[in-house]
């Protein structure tokens, strides 16, 4: 079937601009729902055609630790299905295409080379025809397959059978060589730009805890006289300021959550706050919803004020303030409530502390002193905090509001440019190797 339309438009890399690509003098079509037109030239054909399939073997972590080598084991659960681990033996030589048959990252494609190994979560392809394949094509056209399976929930369990039975579009190996080398030349330009955005992130990060780390313990005025606080980690402090332990600026004791399984996610009940439903910027993610009976929720409930600190695991130390826009929320085991004196310290100025530099220099020395990573209350009723006036207090936490806000509106921008990044990313590899515009004249 010939087409009209003689270019297509792909979003320029980041820059705003729209690029045009030529488009195929005639397609036909393919017969295959997630694939659509392809090029009249191209040949369609099953993958079990091109390629022998294989499977892993269960590969446990005793056997990487005990027959250490120089061989890999590569597996899907590991990030981008990296390496698990080195053995002295190997099953697979030469060139592969590997693939991750189950969870989270079912479906994508991996190009292997040399001695390796898979785990039983991983399939392989060794083409019959070598001289017929550039597998980095083959690779991009099966993740555009897979993906459509995934999301279209049809055999999302990616095994031999089911990828056998793929039929996939084939030009010529030349053309596909030609497409790959375009392919990772602009991807390449892109990974470039994303990385460059991502490092940006990073910075504005560093300035964030910096601001902060100033304002919580040097105040807003850079010219009053300051004195040592008396605390090595804390360093120099404005001469007005005071320093208290935390059990001192408290209304109740430190208190422990409920040690209850998070089983029910009634939204009508008190909601369970967990260490795990906390975002990243201090939020609550929806998605991870878990409630209490209200019965068992009574002794827990939070109020407006309420500051929760993780006591174990990877996250202690990290800290969330309670809103009451939140609704009715009661706290988790992991956590400790500190319920603050509002006449003697303000809550966000505790809470942005909590995010300081010296506040996590001190957590530090807890880790070394405790030997694991467990901050109990008692540590925490420990803890010394910088105490200016309330109505300081209050000042510093309104700044650190409006810059902070300033700053996370700028890494959100640069969030949302770096996902365009990406989207643009799948849509030209997508576009390319389906053959829905033509980019033979794009590389010399």
């Amino acid at each position: 079937m010939t087409n009209r339309r003689k270019s297509r438009e792909i979003e320029g890399q980041g820059n705003g601009k729209v690029r045009r690509f030529r488009r195929y003098s005639a397609y036909k079509d393919s017969g295959v729902e997630w694939l659509g037109e392809i090029p009249a030239a191209w040949d369609l054909r099953a993958v079990w055609t091109l390629f022998s399939l294989g499977r892993g073997r269960v590969i446990s972590h005793e056997e990487i630790h005990e027959n250490q080598g120089p061989y890999p084991v590569y597996s899907s659960q590991t990030e981008n299905g990296g390496v698990m681990g080195n053995i002295a033996t190997y099953d697979f030589d030469g060139d592969y295409l590997t693939w991750t048959t189950d969870g989270a990252k079912a479906g994508t494609v991996f190009v292997r080379s040399g001695k390796f190994n898979c785990t039983n979560v991983c399939g392989t392809l060794k083409a019959r025809r070598s001289d017929q394949l550039d597998l980095r094509f083959v690779r991009d056209v099966l993740n555009v397959a897979t993906t459509w399976f995934v999301r279209h929930d049809i055999n999302p369990k990616l095994m031999n059978n089911v990828m056998a039975r793929i039929r996939i579009q084939a030009p010529l190996r030349d053309e596909q060589r030609t497409i790959a080398a375009f392919l990772d030349r602009e991807t390449a330009r892109i990974d470039a730009l994303a990385a460059k955005k991502e490092r940006l992130i990073e910075l504005l990060r560093e300035k964030r805890a910096s601001l902060i780390t100033r304002a919580v313990n040097k105040g807003l005025d850079p010219s009053v006289p300051m004195k040592d606080s008396g605390v090595e980690w804390l360093g120099k402090i404005p001469a007005h300021w005071e320093v208290r332990r935390l059990k001192f600026l408290l209304a109740a004791p430190l208190k422990y959550g409920a040690n209850e399984a998070a089983e029910l996610d009634d939204p009508d009940l008190p909601r369970y706050v967990r260490i795990t439903d906390i975002d990243e910027n201090d939020g609550l993610r929806e998605e991870t919803f878990k409630s209490l009976p209200a019965e068992v929720a009574t002794e827990y409930l939070l109020r407006e004020g309420d500051l929760l600190f993780a006591r174990s695991g990877a996250t202690a130390g990290k800290s969330f303030l309670y809103r009451p826009s939140w609704g009715v929320c009661a706290y988790a085991g992991y956590l400790i409530r500190a319920r603050l004196n509002t006449v003697r310290i303000c809550p966000a100025f505790i809470r942005y502390f909590a995010s300081s530099s010296n506040y996590w220099q001190w957590l530090s020395a807890t880790y070394i002193q405790a030997t694991i990573q467990n901050v109990s209350a008692e540590r925490y009723a420990s803890l010394m905090v910088p105490q200016p006036s309330l109505r300081e207090q209050r000042s510093v936490a309104a700044f650190l509001d409006l810059e902070t806000a300033r700053i996370d509106a700028l890494v959100a921008k640069v969030r949302e440019a770096i996902d365009r990044l990406k989207e643009l990313r799948i849509a030209l590899i997508s576009a390319a190797v389906t053959g829905k515009i033509d980019v033979r004249g794009e590389v010399a």
